[in-house]
């Protein structure tokens, strides 16, 4: 998270893809050459996509081609600043009802606003929650972190192991960190291994893992350990540059 105030992750530089095997003009000569050999490195990660980044540019283009609803867009944005707050502040359902007002004002919200995914999941409508995750998903199918809340809605609906056949499928995330708490979540494993693997990393990989351990754990219905590793994450939003959106779930 999708780091942003409105996103988790910091904003990634990524560039258009190039169609490597786009034909040349027609009639133009082709060069023959040996054929390239195969590369012997793994494909690179994916960087994601901020989500802040998306809906801009997704409403621009439409306002564009009809010619308006600039407003609606803008008026919608404060609204899920609203609900931002509200959720800050722990008034969970009043930010769930900005958010669903920010959609009336502007459909096209909806698809980004995985911020209101959070707020259905700690209100118990997880059905809703993991529609909204999905959704997400479905605009940018490299966010590991929305996938991850959908199986935490789903496995609270229909157990851990339906959950983990219904897992959504995203691209390789450049971050370490998410990329083993990715597979702790889908594959199942060892939680202590992925504390283990980034005790001495950044701080920002200490507060992610814990914070995923602990979410990975209230899947399992193991409380008590939820709150030990909650506890380590708030000691780091302290001291780390991340989204005060992501860092108040420790005190939910």
């Amino acid at each position: 998270m999708a780091s942003t105030s409105m996103s988790v992750r910091s904003p990634a530089s990524f560039p258009f893809p190039t169609a490597a095997g786009a034909r040349g003009r027609a009639g133009s000569a082709q060069p023959v050459g040996p054929k390239p050999l195969s590369s012997p490195l793994p494909p690179a990660a994916t960087p994601a996509v901020p989500r802040r980044l998306l809906f801009p540019v997704a409403a621009g283009i439409w306002d564009f081609l009809s010619g308006g609803g600039a407003g609606g867009a803008a008026a919608a944005s404060l609204v899920v600043r609203r609900g931002m707050q509200l959720f800050r502040q722990g008034d969970v359902a009043g930010s769930v009802a900005e958010f669903d007002r920010a959609i009336e004002l502007d459909q096209r919200q909806k698809q980004y606003l995985w911020q209101r995914g959070l707020s259905l999941y700690y209100m118990d409508r997880f059905e809703e929650g993991a529609e909204q995750f999905r959704l997400d998903v479905a605009a940018n199918p490299n966010d590991t972190e929305e996938s991850i809340w959908c199986f935490l809605c789903e496995a609270q609906l229909y157990g851990v192991d339906e959950a983990r056949k219904r897992f959504l499928q995203v691209g390789l995330d450049s971050r370490s960190v998410m990329r083993e708490a990715y597979a702790l979540f889908k594959d199942g494993g060892d939680p202590e291994k992925l504390a283990s693997n980034f005790s001495s990393g950044s701080e920002g990989e200490i507060f992610y893992s814990s914070l995923y351990i602990g979410l990975y754990y209230e899947s399992q219905v193991f409380i008590d350990t939820v709150f030990s590793f909650c506890f380590v994450e708030c000691s780091f939003c302290k001291n780390i540059h991340c989204s005060p959106w992501i860092t108040h779930i420790c005190r939910l």
